[in-house]
């Protein structure tokens, strides 16, 4: 057997998590979890620094949270309470179409009803110039008017991860990073090392063979997750995989950020993340069970630091006068390759861009059920692992950008350079001009696509779409076909489904509430 052989035929058995926050610690838990499920022998350490704090990005989750959470056994109810999380349902952007007063629209969580039979967004244009026509979201679904109302989506009896309406979660990103570590070491064995990386030691075809860290203890690996933040240590600082910049696309390169305590004990909990635009940005406003995370991301080419913290704090009000803003470099982009040699990256080491729709997470999620649900069992297997891993989210990457795009394109502002920059098809991605061109006539369909599973399906397109009226002429819909029975079949549906959940829905501050002090029905 030759050398090659050998080495493509070596087991996978130790994985190293190199770095700590919700990235390390989502990808310790979901590849020891896997390990526990299957009995595969595959032993995971993180090793993470005492001394470089985590970034604690990332407020807002997608529905998978609850799918890694169950994967992982940590229940619903310890995660609201270990984490003052709250329920979210979707984003409301204001401001963001032509910033008259009022002006906003949803993407909400759930699809369009009867989103697997037909597409409603040819009934619903044939329809929106009439005075009484509601606006797509609260046309084709009912969780609009759920968030309006600040209903949950789910009540106390409602078992573990289900709901009345889809939804995901808001968390305190720092106590969701603790409870992850918690129930890592004691639950699922993963070997925590506090240790600075000294030095990276690797092997004769460049794979990482170990970390040396400053105490001169070796932690050896076979499988190394590079989870170090914006250092990169591994994918950059080793491999030096280039990282792609998308700044001419998103203009976004600033954020900052206020924890902002509630008024009273009762104040309400909004169901959604409120994104609101400004003349060179939009602030985030997301509530937890004690505090509103609140920010203003937002381009430096346009507005300087100071009269963004400003503007904040105008927004936030008298309330922001004693609380201290956290200053963040958004350097957006990803980088060329994720996946080199035996080191993966996963999070901040991977690609960061503003948080608008609340792909961070969420990425991480993707790629450690990626990695976690097919862990190559040699060496060899890590090729081709890599290869599909690359391929998926360079893919993802360019999607989610383009989506987030979108956002900004299609406004109808005028107001500030900000919004005439983004509205000129110069610096739009490759393909946003061509798809647009394609909705003008049809709307946003499975086809128009390239992956089964994309981070943002036409739903999503749709909900944005329409929502900022984008100027649409599709084929007259007859009234007599029927699919248009169809439709009217389903958006009676709806219509009932909205009906029963404003009557049985808790408002949302009532739900964590009850939740924190009885818990949900375990699965």
């Amino acid at each position: 057997m030759s050398a090659n052989q050998r080495h493509d035929d070596a087991p996978v058995t130790e994985v190293v998590v190199v770095g700590g926050g919700s990235a390390g610690w989502i990808a310790a838990c979901r590849l020891a979890a896997q390990a526990q499920r299957t009995r595969s022998g595959v032993a995971v350490t993180l090793v993470e620094s005492a001394r470089i704090p985590t970034v604690g990005v990332g407020e807002g989750t997608w529905p998978t949270m609850r799918n890694t959470l169950a994967k992982i056994g940590i229940s619903e109810t310890d995660f609201v309470r270990g984490c003052d999380a709250a329920f979210k349902q979707g984003a409301r952007f204001a401001g963001w179409t032509d910033d008259s007063p009022g002006e906003g629209y949803y993407h909400p969580l759930n699809p369009p009803a009867g989103a697997t039979e037909l597409d409603l967004a040819p009934h619903w244009l044939a329809q929106s110039d009439a005075p009484e026509a509601a606006d797509f979201a609260t046309w084709v679904d009912f969780q609009a008017t759920l968030c309006d109302a600040g209903l949950a989506p789910k009540s106390i009896t409602t078992p573990e991860w289900v709901g009345q309406a889809n939804y995901a979660y808001h968390l305190d990103a720092g106590k969701f990073a603790t409870l992850l570590r918690e129930h890592a070491v004691e639950r699922l064995g993963v070997r925590h090392v506090l240790g600075d990386v000294a030095r990276v030691e690797q092997g004769d075809g460049g794979d990482v063979t170990a970390l040396v860290l400053a105490d001169g203890a070796a932690i050896a690996g076979d499988l190394f997750v590079d989870c170090t933040g914006f250092a990169a240590l591994l994918i950059g600082g080793v491999y030096a995989v280039p990282f792609r910049r998308c700044g001419d696309v998103l203009f976004a390169d600033r954020a900052i950020a206020l924890q902002v305590p509630y008024d009273r004990e009762d104040a309400p909990i909004t169901c959604h993340t409120v994104s609101t635009a400004q003349a060179a940005g939009w602030i985030w406003d997301i509530g937890l069970w004690t505090r509103r995370g609140v920010g203003h991301v937002y381009s430096s080419a346009h507005i300087g630091d100071d009269e963004a913290e400003a503007a904040l704090r105008r927004y936030v009000g008298p309330a922001a006068d004693s609380l201290t803003a956290r200053r963040i470099t958004i350097d957006g982009g990803h980088r060329e390759r994720f996946w080199q040699n035996n080191v993966v990256a996963v999070g901040l080491s991977a690609g960061f861009i503003e948080p608008l729709e609340a792909s961070a997470l969420m990425l991480i999620e993707a790629s450690m059920d990626a990695i976690a649900d097919r862990l190559p069992r040699t060496r060899g297997a890590m090729r081709v692992a890599a290869r599909q891993f690359n391929a998926a989210f360079t893919h993802h990457w360019a999607r989610i950008i383009e989506f987030l795009k979108l956002h900004y394109a299609i406004t109808k502002r005028t107001d500030t350079d900000f919004w005439r920059d983004n509205a000129s098809p110069a610096t739009w991605p490759d393909g946003l001009a061509e798809r647009l061109e394609l909705w003008r006539t049809q709307p946003p369909a499975p086809q128009d696509f390239d992956h089964a599973r994309e981070v943002f399906s036409w739903p999503s397109y749709q909900y944005v779409l329409h929502g900022m009226r984008f100027d649409a002429h599709y084929a007259p819909i007859d009234p007599a076909a029927p699919e248009s029975a169809l439709a009217r079949r389903h958006l009676a549906r709806a219509e009932r489904a909205r009906a029963e959940a404003m009557q049985r829905l808790p408002r949302h501050r009532d739900l964590i509430r009850a939740v924190r002090e009885h818990g949900l029905q375990a699965v």
